[in-house]
């Protein structure tokens, strides 16, 4: 059976549950991770080196990136779903989830960490502040693509949308009071939607 090791509040875990759950398939879910601990333990480390997460098995299997997760599952329990079978869109899926990681990552981190999981005299204001602008300007950026296209690769949803839509998700709650963004508004309304991102993103409080 699929496991999965790594906190539900985790934006990194959210990406590979979302997945799992547009697919249906069986697995196994432990918390790992954050006031779960147990990331540092050798059986953990076994799993990935880096002790960090999401870790998932699939038999022989074991992938600890969580876009790399998120494109096997894709690949192997959503074939030509989640995983595009035509080679521009799979493509353009990619080169979307690497701009996320390259890009996005982190201002959404510092920005997210700075001002949900740090006591309001311990935040690095500064530090904040810029990750705010480098964050809205990706989201920008985002906006103007979802102007010319329904969804992140083409006409229909698939695994290209889940790493941005995550990244989306936390923007629109940091940052209530943002620039009109009404393209990739109308994006995540539609995704935000779908049974999967209610179960394994939205339901899961922003901690």
């Amino acid at each position: 059976m699929l496991k999965i090791w790594g906190r539900k509040n985790s934006a990194n875990v959210q990406k590979v549950t979302w997945a799992i759950g547009e697919t249906g398939v069986a697995h196994e879910h432990t918390e790992v991770g954050g006031a779960f601990g147990g990331n540092r333990e050798p059986a953990f480390l076994a799993l990935n080196p880096n002790g960090l997460v999401p870790v998932m098995q699939d038999g022989d299997v074991v992938l600890w990136e969580s876009n790399a997760i998120v494109r096997y599952v894709a690949l192997k329990y959503g074939a030509g779903r989640l995983a595009p079978a035509d080679p521009a869109m799979r493509a353009r899926a990619d080169q979307w989830m690497d701009w996320q990681q390259t890009t996005v990552s982190a201002p959404m981190v510092t920005t997210f960490w700075g001002l949900v999981r740090t006591p309001e005299a311990k935040r690095d204001h500064a530090a904040i502040a810029q990750a705010e602008k480098r964050y809205a300007e990706a989201m920008t950026v985002l906006d103007a693509h979802l102007a010319k296209t329904p969804f992140i690769a083409g006409q229909t949803f698939c695994m290209g949308d889940i790493p941005l839509a995550i990244m989306a998700h936390r923007y629109l709650y940091l940052f209530p009071d943002h620039p009109p963004l009404r393209h990739l508004r109308r994006w995540y309304d539609v995704l935000a939607a779908r049974k999967a991102f209610q179960d394994h993103v939205a339901a899961i409080p922003m901690t």
